[in-house]
């Protein structure tokens, strides 16, 4: 699957916002290209509050694991739940000890960075991992829509 196919999905997310940084918008030129996923029923970027998933199309200073840098390479990440992290990946989000190859495509890791936090990535999402992330990026969108209604004291059907 690709990039922008995955961004065609999440747009059609109640209340969803896809930022996608670019130049003049304000936001830093190291995320130009890559894309942030919250919801956001206002359309306004939330000051508080952590994308759910993002799209990285590039290794940052300090997450490199990846090797985001070559041509056509790019990462998705999500935040899952404690218990749908143990299951994709056999391990506590916090007690992380198993040496990874971050880098494999159309594999499901922890993130090489944010893993302890209960994020996993995918490079290059395929065939072997496509039904799994699109489910995946549904309930994190769910998960962040239920804590944006208890913020905002609306009940949660």
């Amino acid at each position: 699957m690709s990039m922008d196919q995955i961004l065609t999905t999440v747009r059609t997310f109640d209340g969803v916002l896809v930022v996608t940084p670019g130049p003049g918008d304000g936001l830093p030129e190291l995320a130009w290209g890559d894309a942030f996923f919250y919801y956001a029923p206002d359309g306004e970027m939330p000051r508080t509050t952590q994308p759910y998933g993002t799209i990285v199309t590039k290794d940052y200073p300090d997450d490199t694991a990846s090797d985001l840098d070559p041509e056509g390479r790019w990462r998705l990440n999500i935040h899952v739940d404690r218990a749908t992290f143990q299951t994709l990946t056999g391990e506590e989000p916090r007690t992380l000890t198993r040496p990874r190859d971050y880098a494999a495509a159309d594999t499901v890791v922890p993130h090489p960075v944010y893993g302890s936090l209960g994020w996993i990535s995918v490079v290059n999402p395929g065939p072997q991992t496509l039904d799994l992330v699109l489910g995946l990026l549904r309930e994190a969108h769910d998960a962040a829509r239920a804590r944006h209604d208890r913020r905002h004291g609306q009940p949660y059907p």
